[in-house]
């Protein structure tokens, strides 16, 4: 669960990580009175989950109640690349002497916390890396060890860091770790990261990503999921129970596992086509869970083919076989299914979609994830298999 600048620094603020003062907004009226009770010059922040909110007139500074008047009925209804601005942040105005980034994100591969650091914030990390890929700093923390002060010293000695900010960075990212292991973050990003002329080292923006499989363990992000902005593809999935992403493709996926489901976005890129959806059924595919999946998909009036790829570990293939049938039998689908089946008692389940008397033009089963991918993306673009 992604959070929006507003609530990354609020959630930054409970562990202690200084931040502007400041307050949400979703009027112009309110908009006025929150910088007339934390004090001018302030900034007007539009709050969508979407880079390029400067560039598109999103952020602007205001000196005073009229400023903010203006920028606040500006920004409140604005699209930025398609994401209406329901509400503004509106937080004091901070002097910058220097702007630094800073994250906290899981290495998988290495199967431990990685820290990036860099003297150059304000900009994507990726820009940064690609001009100057030694102005990062990547340190791996074992999770079982953890991060103290004194090895964020010398990561901030390391990143070229100025000595005067040091101390003050080094803080900070002993208190940033804090919030993404005991906060339970996928990412908790600082940028920019700014040093002020007085000396003090202060988180000017956040970007936190929530583990959503921790929350059980944090039933205040009930208020956080509530503000979630789901098209009706993502609603109607989250009613069913389903782990489900929209994305822009005509290719429905449906995958069992988030690893495959991943890999199965990847193969129809790959193959030249393009996902309509990130759509994991997990370890389950009787015909209840089937129909859910296949009626989120066929809701997407730009799918033009559907892309089912099940490897059975603990799952069994004829059971799958069972439920995509009686699946079919209950969803009138606009688009054909292409399905890919290996694993536990695969023969008998493609035994079973064979038999089912399914026409072959709606059903096509392949051997492999990479011809199913080809057939799948050949369909959408209207082309025979």
């Amino acid at each position: 669960m992604d959070l929006f600048e507003y609530q990354g620094k609020q959630y930054f603020a409970s562990f202690g990580i200084p931040v502007s003062a400041g307050d949400v907004a979703h009027t112009v009226d309110e908009s006025i009175a929150i910088a007339e009770r934390i004090g001018y010059p302030v900034v007007v922040k539009a709050q969508v989950q979407v880079g390029g909110r400067g560039k598109a007139g999103g952020i602007k500074l205001a000196n005073n109640k009229d400023e903010v008047r203006t920028h606040a009925s500006n920004i409140i209804g604005m699209d930025i690349k398609g994401h209406k601005v329901k509400r503004v942040w509106i937080e004091r105005a901070s002097d910058i002497a220097e702007e630094y980034y800073a994250s906290f994100t899981l290495d998988r591969a290495a199967k431990q916390h990685l820290l990036m650091l860099s003297a150059q914030g304000g900009v994507d990390i990726e820009e940064v890396a690609a001009k100057d890929p030694t102005a990062i700093v990547k340190l791996h923390i074992n999770p079982i060890v953890g991060l103290s002060e004194s090895v964020a010293k010398k990561a901030a000695v390391d990143a070229r860091i100025p000595t005067k900010a040091q101390d003050g960075v080094a803080s900070i990212l002993v208190k940033l770790y804090g919030c993404f292991v005991k906060g339970d973050c996928d990412l908790a990003e600082i940028n920019p990261l700014i040093l002020k002329p007085t000396g003090e080292v202060h988180a000017l923006d956040a970007k936190v990503s929530l583990d959503g499989n921790a929350a059980f363990r944090h039933p205040e992000w009930e208020a956080f999921a509530a503000t979630q902005e789901l098209d009706d593809r993502e609603k109607l999935a989250r009613d069913k129970g389903l782990q489900y992403i929209g994305l822009d493709g005509s290719v429905g996926i449906i995958a069992n596992g988030a690893g495959l489901a991943m890999s199965t976005l990847d193969v129809v890129n790959q193959v030249g086509g393009k996902a309509a959806n990130f759509l994991d059924i997990g370890g389950g595919a009787n015909a209840e869970l089937m129909t859910a999946a296949l009626e989120v998909i066929n809701f997407d009036t730009k799918v033009r083919s559907i892309f089912i790829n099940i490897f059975g570990g603990i799952t069994r293939g004829d059971e799958v076989a069972k439920g995509i049938v009686e699946a079919m039998r209950r969803v009138s689908l606009r688009a054909p299914i292409v399905i890919r089946l290996d694993g536990t008692n695969a023969d008998e389940g493609r035994r079973i979609l064979a038999e089912a008397g399914i026409a072959a033009d709606k059903l096509i089963t392949k051997s492999t994830m990479l011809e199913a991918a080809r057939s799948a993306v050949a369909i959408a673009n209207g082309k025979a298999v």
